[in-house]
């Protein structure tokens, strides 16, 4: 089977897509005025690489035993991953509208049981290196070499489980996983240098015998080459950590610790569609 209809070649063309997703990101969190505006908006440059120029992964069927596995760690950032399944084409435009409300496929962090292309419930920070690593070990030998991708908050580090599967995974070698640290600096409760610092991120898990590669997280072209050397090095696993900034694309919220899961205003959403420069009228 080919790789996703789904997957957009070029640069541009994906700085773009982000673009609009940054918007309907937006709309969805003010809509439900909850959910993770700074943490949504650093992640989105890298969603959409991932799903629409590198994995491999089917919206009509997803189940394919040979897709590509992603696993949202950092699962407060719940709304880009849903903006992105959207665009994929794995769930409705009109399920969008509702986010975070009892009995919606859209809860405020992934849930497997209820929403198409979700491939596990997270939210208790720190867990899902460990699953991601465990579907790593279990496709070892499966028919086209599905690859797993994982993405962590830097704040999430100073969970002690990320670096006892992070040793897991540098003891067995384990080439088909990927982590991604969206590097973005701020946790909720302010600075991760400040709270407990979890640098140098890189050295870390190079020591753990992985494979570490750092980036700028909001360039294209450095993304989509991290994402080529990681699928084509055998040696074990690897990270990239992307350097990001938290609410990434609009001024009033970036670098700023109290958008970290604030809804905007009707105004600051007009506001930010216009930095944007996206209609406010979806």
């Amino acid at each position: 089977m080919e790789p996703s209809r789904s997957r957009i070649h070029g640069a541009d063309d994906l700085r773009e897509v982000a673009r609009e997703l940054r918007g309907v990101t937006l709309r969805m969190i003010h809509h439900a005025q909850s959910g993770h505006t700074g943490s949504s908006l650093s992640c989105i440059d890298l969603l959409v690489a991932l799903y629409f120029a590198e994995m491999r992964h089917y919206s009509f069927r997803a189940d394919w035993p040979g897709r590509d596995r992603f696993v949202l760690s950092k699962g407060h950032a719940a709304p880009a991953l849903y903006a992105v399944l959207q665009r994929c084409g794995y769930i409705t435009a009109q399920s969008l509208l509702r986010l975070r409300q009892l009995e919606s496929i859209l809860q405020g962090h992934p849930d497997s049981r209820r929403c198409p292309g979700i491939e596990a419930s997270t939210g208790s920070l720190g867990h899902g290196l460990s699953i991601a690593h465990g579907m790593a070990l279990a496709l070892r030998g499966v028919e086209d070499g599905p690859r797993v991708y994982v993405l962590l908050g830097d704040g999430e580090l100073q969970e002690g489980q990320i670096w006892e599967a992070a040793m897991s995974a540098g003891h067995y070698r384990s080439a088909n996983l990927c982590a991604i640290v969206d590097a973005n600096r701020l946790q909720i409760d302010g600075p991760v240098r400040a709270i407990k610092n979890v640098e140098p991120i890189a050295d870390k898990f190079t020591a753990f015998g992985w494979n570490a590669i750092d980036i700028d997280g909001h360039d294209m072209e450095q993304i989509l080459d991290a994402l080529g050397r990681a699928r084509e090095y055998n040696g074990g696993p690897t990270v990239i950590v992307a350097r990001t900034v938290k609410g990434k694309g609009v001024s009033m919220f970036e670098n700023k610790v109290e958008w970290h899961g604030k809804a905007p205003s009707s105004d600051e959403l007009a506001k930010a569609l216009q930095e944007l420069g996206l209609s406010d009228d979806a």
